[in-house]
């Protein structure tokens, strides 16, 4: 069934949903043809829009195409009435009593392509590096750390953790992993927790549910490349694992082994190994104060589950058995996150010596400022708005000021809070919601800018990584010299 429900590029749609368009549009449109191409029209239409609907019960019908199978269903009988009473030159009712239903008819055939494009499929941009990607889950519990989120003194602090990793080469036609989730099972029910957190019905995200990355599951891991560089991450409050996952493979393509981390109560949803479902248990009170020093306590502990999980890298990599033992160099780690993600990135790197770079998307500087860092900061933020927090860009600026190593804050231009995730990918491309860089632009663009920076600190690429970041948005760089200067 993988060719005929495949998305058709730019249409957002199946072949057999834009079949069903193009063939409920011809219905609507019978009514107003000349009396000698209405039956074949209709008939042909018809035929068409009932093996569409076949096909699509088939291989499932998605929500935007309701409409236009409602519309196909109220235009048919009007269209087929005629044909059957053989009464090609029957007076046809006065074209001002039809109009309303074929406006109506219309309106829910049109609505179909249009919440199609609102709310498509996400399809992720290809990787460009020279490695394939494969992906696996694991669970990790730390013993040493008892979970501050229930009251059992027994429960231990355990983390989800994805990783991607470049990958040898797959047969062809192997399965693409799917993105929200190891099974449907799991990938619906953090859809429906994301809808819940953003405040819409479920069913909007049923497309991002049944997507397909271009990472395959359990690839055997790349031959060549030596060891490669570790980049953790932490996603937003309320957000997964997976909503970096274009930025994560592209990486991934270029050698590096990302580790994206579900923070059990504050993740939207985390599904345990055991079939247990953790939801989000963290809330703000509406009291600036309160919500700061929580947001606090919450960071924190993102950045302790951070550095737990770059422990446990740590011994995959000396563990004989795993198949990426003696492929991670935890001697070059970076440890990344948006939105509180990358106030636990700073927080972690302010902590633990082992991480080398920080990455913060879009992230507001939760927490103590000290001590200060002393690791090199790419900080990318969206452009500085009325309804930007007043607090955020002197707390940014000052965390960036405090540290010992250079630093750079990168603005990009027609970005919004959403762009450095995959939400562009499947939500409208409203400016205000996703910026205004594309559907795959963004991704595309946050990715660029982060291997730029990494290629640097970890890589030690040759040349000023301002150069290539300022090719970005626009570029603030703080640089500290020995004296303090």
């Amino acid at each position: 069934m993988g060719r005929v429900t495949e998305t058709i590029t730019g249409l957002s749609m199946s072949p057999p949903e834009f079949l069903a368009v193009l063939a409920a549009l011809a219905l609507v449109a019978a009514r107003w043809l000349p009396a000698a191409a209405r039956p074949g029209v209709t008939v042909a239409a018809g035929a068409v829009s009932v093996l569409s609907a076949a096909v699509l019960g088939v291989v499932g019908v998605r929500w935007q195409l309701l409409p236009v199978l409602a519309g196909a269903a109220l235009a048919l009988p009007f269209a087929l009435v005629p044909l059957l009473r053989r009464e090609r030159r029957s007076r046809r009712a006065p074209w001002w009593l039809a109009l309303p239903g074929t406006a109506a008819c219309l309106g829910l055939v049109a609505a179909g392509p249009v919440a199609a494009w609102a709310f498509p499929v996400p399809v992720f941009p290809a990787p460009s590096g020279p490695f394939a990607v494969g992906t696996r889950v694991v669970q990790w519990t730390d013993p040493d750390r008892p979970e501050t989120f229930t009251a059992d003194p027994d429960d231990r602090r355990t983390v989800v953790v994805q990783l991607w990793y470049p990958a040898g080469r797959t047969p062809a036609g192997a399965p693409r992993a799917p993105y929200l989730g190891r099974t449907e099972r799991e990938a619906r029910t953090v859809a429906g927790a994301l809808a819940d957190g953003a405040g819409l019905p479920g069913f909007l995200f049923d497309d991002a549910a049944r997507a397909r990355t271009r990472a395959v599951a359990d690839a055997p891991v790349a031959d060549g490349g030596g060891r490669f560089p570790v980049v953790l991450f932490s996603p937003g409050s309320g957000g997964a694992r997976t909503q970096n996952t274009a930025w994560a493979e592209e990486l991934a393509s270029r050698g590096y082994l990302v580790a994206a981390l579900d923070h059990p109560y504050d993740s939207a949803a985390v599904v345990l190994d055991d079939g247990r479902t953790v939801r989000a248990a963290t809330a703000s009170t509406g009291d600036r104060d309160a919500d700061e020093r929580l947001a606090a306590d919450w960071t924190a502990i993102r950045a302790a589950d951070l550095r737990f999980a770059l422990t446990r890298l740590e011994g995959l990599d000396r563990d004989g058995t795993d198949p990426l033992a003696g492929r991670l160099d935890t001697g070059r780690v970076a440890a990344a996150g948006h939105s509180m993600g990358g106030a636990a990135a700073l927080q972690a790197a302010r902590q633990d010596a082992r991480i080398t770079a920080v990455i913060d998307l879009d992230g507001y500087p939760h927490g103590p400022a000290a001590p200060d860092l002393h690791q090199p900061v790419l900080a990318l933020t969206q452009a500085v708005t009325p309804d930007t927090d007043p607090r955020y860009l002197p707390r940014l600026t000052e965390a960036l000021a405090a540290g010992t190593a250079t630093s750079y804050r990168l603005t990009v231009p027609g970005a919004a809070h959403l762009s450095f995730t995959d939400a562009p990918l499947y939500l409208p491309p409203v400016p205000s919601l996703t910026g205004s860089l594309g559907r795959a632009g963004a991704p595309r663009l946050v990715a660029a800018a982060t291997l730029a920076f990494l290629d640097a600190t970890l890589r030690s690429a040759p040349g000023d990584p301002a150069g290539a970041l300022a090719a970005h948005g626009s570029l603030t760089v703080t640089t500290h010299r020995p004296d303090g200067g």
